[in-house]
């Protein structure tokens, strides 16, 4: 499915010319939106992500300039993704002024298991020879089998709720569903 979507393979591509030396990946929307789409029937491109989520650890440089830099390679060799660009090692940082200051994560794959649902925690990058490499803390069960359910770190069911009506998932995807566990207090699509 990765292979056969165009667009997808050339973000890929570029993100491996220009992140090189990293432990990098393309993930979140781009991913999950291209495997729903395809699970229910709908073009490739359907309900695209407002961006695409380009996620890299890097402990030793926690500076948003390097960040920044990033970026603007991504831009300039495939300027068509819209590119959002995140050292998850630094996400800590974004919340230091808060009570809840989160500490500070450890890997690329820490960084993706603490995203908001179980099927957005995905993360594909691309080796030299165009092998795909899959990161899915919590695996590929609820992506493929269209089950909404919180990531560990969104445990608070208004708040899910609420991401879920913000996203409109259900307007988008109308096959899915809420994890078993969530049906006996179900939260509004």
């Amino acid at each position: 499915m990765v292979h056969a979507h165009e667009p997808l393979m050339r973000w890929l591509r570029a993100a491996r010319t220009c992140a090189i030396g990293l432990d990098w990946c393309i993930g979140a929307g781009a991913v999950r939106a291209l495997v729903w789409n395809h699970l229910h029937g709908l073009p490739a491109g359907s309900h695209a992500p407002a961006d695409v989520d380009f996620v890299y650890f890097d402990s030793a440089d926690l500076s948003s300039a390097s960040e920044t830099e990033l970026a603007a390679r991504l831009r300039a060799a495939a300027p068509d993704a819209p590119w959002e660009v995140v050292n998850q090692a630094r996400v800590h940082l974004w919340r230091r002024d808060d009570e809840r200051v989160p500490p500070p994560i450890a890997s690329l794959e820490a960084g993706i298991a603490a995203w908001p649902e179980t099927a957005t925690c995905v993360g594909v990058s691309l080796d030299g020879d165009d092998a795909l490499r899959i990161l899915c803390p919590h695996g590929l069960s609820d992506l493929f089998d269209l089950i909404l359910r919180p990531g560990p770190a969104l445990a608070d069911p208004a708040l899910f709720a609420q991401r879920l009506r913000a996203k409109r998932y259900a307007e988008k995807w109308p096959r899915l569903r809420l994890a078993a566990e969530l049906e006996l207090n179900p939260c509004p699509h």
